[in-house]
């Protein structure tokens, strides 16, 4: 048996926020139809993606929305107008589970949507449209904050106080209330003393931390030891579980943030799994989408060579375990 955990879970999105990233992908996945977004849901099924986080059901510039929101106009680029509908519908079929995103109802700036009064309001509306269009389905469990923030030694107590308040408006709602997170700054935080006590007063289900390999911030050298510091941290403060959003992407013409996304060789990832597998309870990846394709998929997405290669080379994988 291996000592690399499987990757169970994935984010998973209506169209990519940066445009030069999304090159191979986005004006594919805003065409797809309502069979082809059920497709994506099967295939992340198919190989023991139990677990889909999706990324955001609002964006910014221009202001749109991935669901019915008197509030915001629906995204006119996406042109399934329920891909959301149909996405939560296939994963109560595949018996897959899904956190819904809230967030991302201002402006690109994290601090301030989640620290301005008028923009936290349209989050906790925003919450009740989505739980009374979605909450029924089986495969809703939780949330996922869209605006994360960096962690710079630790925990902003901003932050702290959006996360308890976003997770005391979730209980109101129903028992499918669980909150997860995936920060980012894991290459530069502190797993201190301080920071396993801030764990304590923050009330949320699961954290994934971005393991931020393919945005070329944390060295493959470094992953173990932090992740190792990070379930210390956890395992102290007794509350949250540990995951790693782990990137399993880099950059077209090596310009991070400026170029396309593309998978990354399975060597590597093959590597970051080894580093990360002793100290994490789940391994969540951004993402399937556009960085693995099924072969002969009828919702291929993504450097098509690419992404068939490394989704081959990671089955032929799982079928060794």
């Amino acid at each position: 048996m291996s000592a690399m955990k499987p990757i169970t879970g994935t984010f998973f999105e209506f169209e990519h926020g940066g445009e030069p990233e999304g090159k191979y992908y986005n004006h594919v996945m805003r065409a797809f139809t309502e069979d082809q977004w059920r497709a994506q849901v099967r295939e992340t099924a198919e190989i023991g993606m139990d677990t889909l986080i999706i990324l955001a059901t609002a964006m910014p510039n221009p202001t749109r929305a991935y669901f019915p929101f008197d509030e915001m106009p629906y995204a006119e680029k996406i042109e399934c107008k329920n891909a959301l509908e149909a996405v939560m519908d296939e994963a109560d079929k595949t018996g897959q589970e899904v956190y819904m995103a809230v967030g991302m109802y201002g402006t690109t700036d994290t601090v301030g949507n989640t620290t301005d009064p008028v923009i936290i309001e349209t989050a906790l509306r925003a919450m009740n449209r989505l739980y009374e269009l979605y909450g029924h389905h089986k495969s809703f469990v939780g949330w996922y904050i869209s605006d994360e923030w960096c962690i710079w030694d630790h925990f902003d107590e901003r932050f702290i106080s959006y996360i308890n308040k976003i997770s005391a408006h979730a209980r109101t709602l129903g028992d499918n209330n669980r909150v997860i997170l995936a920060p980012f700054g894991t290459y530069c935080l502190q797993a201190d003393d301080v920071f396993a006590e801030q764990l304590t007063r923050l009330d949320c289900y699961a954290i994934a931390y971005q393991d931020e390999v393919g945005v070329q911030r944390m060295k493959m050298e470094e992953l173990a030891w932090r992740y190792e510091k990070l379930a210390a941290a956890h395992e102290k403060a007794g509350r949250s579980k540990l995951w790693v959003d782990m990137e399993v992407f880099c950059f077209d013409e090596g310009n991070v943030y400026s170029s396309a996304l593309c998978p990354a060789p399975w060597e590597r990832i093959a590597e970051q799994l080894k580093a990360h597998s002793p100290y994490v309870e789940k391994v969540v990846i951004y993402s399937y989408q556009g960085l693995m394709t099924k072969p002969g998929s009828v919702a291929r997405l993504g450097y098509p060579e690419r992404a068939e290669q490394l989704y081959t080379d990671y089955v032929n994988w799982l079928k060794e375990q």
